[in-house]
């Protein structure tokens, strides 16, 4: 992405819901190099930061609620999470959670678009959201995939004011033209159990290294290494407990 820090209206952090979270400890620490701390206050639930080196990159935790799915969740930056939880519903969407606060560290919202994909929104406070984008093991692009794109463009740029950059076989988000991620529209291939969500690209130094690895530790290959021309190698993949994100890597 061509954001390199937390800026209003981009992604900010992700974070996984597992239903395994010492198995996703050892799973993403193998695969991207994180170092999880463990928040001891019980309040917390068990919510660990990863970091690489001594920088924060995203979130592991366990699951909530019982209706919560094993999953990747993306949060963008806001400025009032309060008026930005009134624009998602003005403009169609509805507020799962909050906004709530967390501790003294920002404040937080959950909410779906119109199209079922589940994201959600961060108020910064003393904690902005990831320190390091782009380089092997952090957040380097988010992607929507969902089955009513034009509805899904209506809703984020009214909500978030998002640019698009649209050609004929993919649309691209991005913040005053600095794209950050882009917008696929699910066919046929994909199975109707399969909702409309976000998903993560975390960059890596080697595609098909990542695939092997996830492989040998347990996870699935769900799109096999691929190049996109002489830009970018990109691949889908799913940890042990069931979450999807991607990785790529650029030459």
């Amino acid at each position: 992405m061509k954001l390199d820090k937390p800026v209003t209206g981009g992604p900010c952090w992700t974070e996984l819901g597992t239903s395994d979270l010492e198995g996703a400890k050892r799973f993403y620490a193998e695969l991207f190099g994180w170092r999880a701390e463990t928040d001891p206050r019980q309040e917390a639930g068990g919510y660990s930061v990863a970091h690489l080196g001594d920088v924060a990159v995203a979130a592991l935790s366990p699951l909530y609620q019982e209706s919560q799915p094993v999953a990747w969740n993306v949060s963008f930056a806001v400025r009032d999470a309060d008026e930005s939880a009134g624009k998602v519903t003005a403009a169609g969407g509805t507020v799962l959670l909050g906004p709530m606060d967390v501790f003294d560290v920002g404040r937080f919202t959950v909410a779906i678009d119109p199209t079922g994909a589940v994201f959600q929104m961060w108020q910064a406070r003393s904690f902005p959201g990831a320190g390091l984008f782009n380089a092997p093991g952090s957040l380097g692009w988010v992607e929507l995939l969902t089955r009513a794109p034009e509805r899904a463009v209506a809703f984020y740029t009214t909500v978030f004011g998002w640019s698009v950059n649209a050609s004929e076989h993919y649309t691209q988000w991005g913040v005053d033209g600095a794209d950050f991620g882009g917008m696929m529209t699910m066919d046929d291939k994909f199975p109707h159990e399969v909702p409309p969500h976000w998903l993560p690209y975390f960059a890596v130094a080697d595609v098909d290294g990542a695939a092997a690895t996830t492989t040998a530790a347990g996870g699935t290959v769900l799109m096999e290494p691929t190049s996109l021309g002489d830009v970018r190698r990109i691949g889908v993949l799913r940890d042990p407990q069931g979450a999807m994100f991607g990785v790529y890597a650029e030459p």
